[in-house]
């Protein structure tokens, strides 16, 4: 008789990083309540077995044979990217500044459905309220259940599940997103102050630039745990990075996996050695040159919509980045995704926030993907981390 099994909360959370979303619980099996709390935690439900598998189609010879061909078909297939039925439905997102970035996020959540409510703030009288409205008359088309409120007032934001800043300004031609340091941070004080009063359990997503220095500012104001603030950068870096590989390969971007760590602008590192096309090393496809080239381009690109657009800067793209995190954090995608975290020892770098492969969950940071670096790559890392430190004061 085999013994019974005690499930830990570390069974749990590596089901959770291998894309499960049901965990087995078989008859003697002991669950202990730390288990029950990750797997309640991170959206996994637990299901009392034996779960009854589905009976194998029998098949004749040659039917096999062929499928075993079609298998072994040198045709790439890209792998199917979509979202799981068992996501979670935030209560409320609310998005501090409805700018072009805010207003994007609150287009594509309301007509994803992502939550029962979606809360729009911003200084500029009838500005949010402009938006929300907007966004309800569209629900007659799109159908969608979500009620959308704006205000000039951050009280708006009271019970959030999740905050969004987008607030603060925007990069001009010439500017570096550090050249807005001293303006925006004290847009995240005063934006932290309300946030911790008004939605203390709510999970922040900071995209005011500089990234990861006010990424940085919002954790030492708000006073949460690393785990309920989080930058989105890395995942839009990574788009643009994924787009430029496929552009100069010729192929298309589902073809392409590919991201981009460190911080959000000129220390951007690109991970040629994670990145793949249809399944393969970039040198199959590209040269050393051409690599570089796409790197630079994903570097710059952020520069490169500023430039055209003389005022402002990219909006739907990070709009698009920032339903990718929420995704992850509702349980509609799995794996992980790079974003911008505080640091406790991965990767060898403490007390900075920087872009890395995170897993996330309904609490937001799970853990940091500690991915294996080359020399070069992790140089990056480190570099990327002393200019941050270093334009915070911190070195």
């Amino acid at each position: 008789m085999s013994e019974n099994r005690v499930i830990g909360s570390e069974h749990i959370e590596d089901a959770r990083q291998r894309g499960r979303l049901i965990f087995e619980i078989l008859p003697g099996d002991i669950v202990t309540s730390l288990a029950r709390e990750t797997a309640h935690r991170l959206g996994i439900e637990l299901i009392t077995g034996p779960i009854e598998k589905p009976t194998l189609a029998r098949t004749d010879g040659k039917t096999s044979m062929g499928r075993s061909l079609y298998r072994r078909s040198p045709k790439w297939i890209a792998p199917d990217k979509g979202i799981s039925s068992r996501a979670k439905r935030f209560s409320k997102i609310s998005i501090v500044g409805a700018g072009g970035v805010g207003a994007n996020i609150s287009h594509l959540a309301a007509n994803l459905d992502l939550s029962n409510e979606i809360a729009i703030v911003d200084i500029v009288p009838g500005l949010a309220a402009a938006t929300a409205l907007d966004l309800n008359h569209a629900s007659g088309i799109t159908r969608s259940s979500t009620k959308i409120v704006g205000s000039e007032t951050l009280d708006l934001i009271s019970g959030s599940d999740v905050v969004i800043v987008t607030a603060g300004r925007a990069r001009s031609p010439g500017m570096t997103r550090s050249d807005l340091i001293n303006i925006n941070k004290r847009v995240i004080q005063s934006t932290a102050e309300v946030i911790k009063n008004q939605s203390p359990s709510a999970i922040v997503i900071v995209i005011t630039n500089p990234l990861d220095e006010m990424t940085m500012e919002m954790l030492t104001a708000t006073g949460f745990p690393r785990e309920r603030v989080l930058g989105m950068a890395g995942t839009l870096d990574s788009s643009r990075f994924r787009r430029s590989l496929a552009m100069a390969a010729g192929v298309k971007t589902a073809d392409v996996e590919a991201i981009t760590l460190g911080s959000h602008g000129d220390e951007m590192a690109p991970i040629i050695s994670h990145s793949k096309i249809k399944g393969r090393s970039l040198e199959r496809f590209l040269s050393t040159e051409e690599i570089e080239a796409c790197s630079k381009d994903a570097i710059s690109g952020g520069g490169q919509v500023v430039a055209l657009k003389k005022m402002g800067s990219a909006t739907i793209a990070p709009a698009h980045a920032s339903i990718e995190i929420l995704n992850h954090i509702r349980g509609a995608k799995n794996g992980s995704i790079p974003v911008s975290v505080m640091l406790e020892g991965e990767f060898g770098l403490n007390n900075v926030v920087l872009g890395v492969p995170a897993f996330l969950g309904l609490k937001g940071l799970i853990s940091v993907e500690e991915i294996k670096l080359s020399p070069s790559e992790l140089k990056a890392l480190q570099n990327a981390a002393k200019a941050i430190q270093e334009r915070l004061g911190l070195k």
